[in-house]
């Protein structure tokens, strides 16, 4: 579903400065064992944003293992991703977010974290 990210601003420019880069994705379609991995991703990142939203929560940071670099994910990019990826095998290219407040988003351990605190205090009622 291409529809959940934002569109490429260069899609159908004849005159777009990545086309003489070619095309380095040779990755293939995800296996079924990553394909699983992916649709749990998207479930936990639904669960985290249903409960952390209404926090004031506006997505999660991840740690860049290419770049060692920090990146900020919007709920809605981040769910845009992981079904690209789903959907193709790969996530879409997209801008980094443009300033972030890092005190708008939290880990993904965070996140489960914070999930699992819910989960144990409804049990316990």
């Amino acid at each position: 579903m291409l529809d959940d990210v934002p569109r490429d601003p260069f899609a159908d420019d004849p005159n777009d400065p990545a086309a003489a880069l070619g095309d380095f994705d040779d990755s293939g379609p995800l296996t079924s064992a990553e394909r699983e991995e992916a649709l749990t991703d998207l479930a936990d990142v639904e669960v985290f944003r249903s409960l952390l939203e209404p926090q004031g929560v506006l997505g999660l940071v991840l740690d860049c293992p290419e770049c060692g670099e920090q990146h900020y994910f919007d709920w809605d990019l981040l769910r845009g991703n992981l079904r690209q990826m789903i959907d193709h095998g790969r996530p879409q290219v997209h801008e980094p977010a443009f300033e972030p407040d890092p005190e708008g988003y939290v880990t993904w351990d965070y996140a489960r974290g914070y999930v699992d605190g819910v989960i144990d205090t409804e049990e316990s009622r």
